[in-house]
């Protein structure tokens, strides 16, 4: 599935795939609006992906300093407050799309 692919389902479907990872239907979510349902999909998960994206999730919400803990929880560096989340959503939509 590619990028554009991924936005647009987010934009058409009722739900997103059962395939994709926690970290991927909380990004989805997130597309959608639904922050808080984007949340609970990665609030228990461990794995880096998830980490990263609870990252964002946290820094969207205007958290800086939980961010920055789940960026380094990610294994990943902080992303600035004001960077632009449009920006990071796609760089984290391309970074975890299967190939």
């Amino acid at each position: 599935m590619s990028f554009e692919e991924f936005a647009a389902s987010a934009a058409r479907d009722a739900q997103p795939r059962s395939e994709w990872s926690s970290a991927l239907c909380a990004l989805w979510l997130d597309r959608r609006g639904e922050w808080d349902a984007a949340h609970r999909c990665v609030q228990d998960e461990m794995s880096g992906d998830g980490a990263w994206v609870h990252a964002y999730l946290h820094r969207k919400e205007g958290d800086q300093g939980n961010a920055e803990y789940w960026y380094r929880r990610a294994g990943k560096p902080a992303v600035p407050a004001s960077a632009s989340l449009d920006d990071e959503w796609a760089s984290l939509v391309r970074a975890l799309l299967p190939a």
